[in-house]
């Protein structure tokens, strides 16, 4: 089979067949085909868009290029959740110990933090001790024995997904849709999951901030991951302003265990019992939505899901004590205020902002290469719909250096607007849309 021709054909807006896209996956994957050519293939994708079965097929070949995971290989109905991402985004750290504690089993391999956006695995790192480079058969063995795992991804599994998302970063194609729904789903295929929820954010913080593109992206997820026999769902929800009121590794990971313990925030724990209803109801755990979310309810206030986090920390190496005596986390050497200039309501706040200031103290990373401070992070004290008077306090930033910290510290009033009328402002809505799918055989 000739590359160039395939190249032409893509480009000449033609559809691709399932053995033409297996042909490129397979020489992306052995060397056999260059760079160069994968280059020009991608372009004419981002040009000339793929079709939902194309997009499956190439998929399905990403995910057969490396390690695969099947069902029985993980035991029991697996599930798997996928964010893409945002700005105190805790809900893994949250959602996979009580997804656990509901009898699921849950596998999850995450990934680490890039631009404004937080990682799970930087996050799981910042408890001393803890593990996430399993091998795969140390997850395996975990996910058998206790149906709960919290790993990073390893080059093992979807190799040709490294090598196509590094090209992609260099061609501007990252913005693909159908490169983006094959390099998420092709993952979750190859872990093995059967149920799998789709937490797509929109607003200023989101990958995607428009509500248009945000629903392009979660029906062509689901609509793919049913074509490959999964049972898919997506929740559209908000970004606009950051999820919980704390942004930060070592920070994020106190927030999720008060809310394991059922005295976190709101709008955290209603999101992830929200996601986690769509896994409950797949794997037949409960007869309706409505019944899926009382039980993770119960769960978070009878303390059987903050034993599961505590299981899971301890049997990947981690310090379980840090459930009991959060000071036992890196801490920030002292806390800066930051201040309202002008009494009023909250009428927004500005989440990428948040995540750049973040990141400028130290919670996040520009490169792959860069080193995070797992202490350093912003705590949020009001929120959109609160009360402030002037001189009142905003938030707090937790921070270990003096180097950016005048910035930092005016992106995060400026990231506040705040309304001198008086008027009253609703919070925005959380979940902003939900996508079901219907698994093909």
């Amino acid at each position: 089979m000739n590359t160039v021709d395939i190249i032409r054909k893509k480009r000449d807006g033609e559809e691709l067949t399932r053995a033409e896209i297996q042909h490129w996956v397979d020489g992306i994957s052995n060397g056999s085909i260059p760079d160069y050519q994968s280059s020009a293939l991608l372009m004419a994708i981002r040009i000339q868009g793929m079709s939902d079965e194309e997009a499956a097929v190439l998929t399905d070949a990403m995910a057969h290029s490396g390690k695969l995971f099947t069902p029985q290989d993980l035991g029991g109905f697996s599930v798997d959740k996928h964010s893409t991402g945002g700005v105190g985004d805790t809900t893994t750290l949250v959602l996979i110990p009580l997804l656990a504690a509901a009898g699921l089993t849950v596998g999850k391999l995450s990934g680490r933090a890039l631009g404004h956006t937080g990682g799970t695995i930087d996050k799981l790192e910042s408890i001393p001790g803890f593990r996430t480079d399993l091998t795969l058969d140390e997850f395996l063995k975990l996910v058998r024995e206790t149906r709960l795992a919290l790993a990073d991804h390893t080059d093992d599994m979807v190799p040709a997904d490294l090598i196509l998302y590094e090209l992609r970063d260099v061609t501007a194609t990252v913005d693909s849709l159908p490169l983006i729904v094959a390099s998420i789903m092709s993952k979750k295929i190859a872990g093995g999951a059967q149920g799998i929820v789709i937490d797509v954010k929109t607003g200023a913080g989101a990958f995607l901030p428009k509500l248009e593109d945000s629903r392009r992206l979660a029906q062509s997820l689901v609509a793919i991951g049913s074509k490959l026999g999964r049972k898919m769902s997506a929740l559209i929800t908000d970004m606009s302003q950051p999820l919980g009121l704390m942004i930060g590794n070592a920070l994020e990971v106190v927030e999720a265990i008060d809310t394991l313990r059922g005295q976190g925030p709101k709008d955290l724990a209603d999101l992830c019992c929200e996601l986690g209803a769509e896994l409950l109801v797949f794997a037949g755990e409960a007869a309706t939505h409505e019944d899926a979310i009382l039980k993770l309810q119960q769960l978070l206030a009878n303390g059987q899901a903050l034993d599961s986090f505590r299981q899971l920390i301890s049997q990947q190496g981690g310090n379980s004590s840090v459930i009991d005596d959060p000071s036992l986390l890196p801490r920030a050497a002292r806390k800066v205020e930051a201040r309202a200039t002008t009494s009023g309501t909250i009428a927004s706040l500005n989440a990428l902002e948040m995540g750049r200031a973040a990141n400028l103290l130290g919670a996040g990373r520009y490169t792959k290469e860069d080193a995070i401070d797992p202490a350093v992070g912003i705590e949020l004290k009001l929120k959109v719909g609160d009360r402030v008077e002037a001189g009142g306090i905003l938030a707090w930033l937790h921070v270990n250096s003096e180097e950016h910290l005048d910035t930092a510290c005016s992106m995060v009033e400026a990231a506040y607007t705040i309304d001198p009328s008086g008027a009253q402002h609703t919070p925005p809505r959380l979940i902003v849309e939900r996508i079901v799918g219907t698994p093909e055989d």
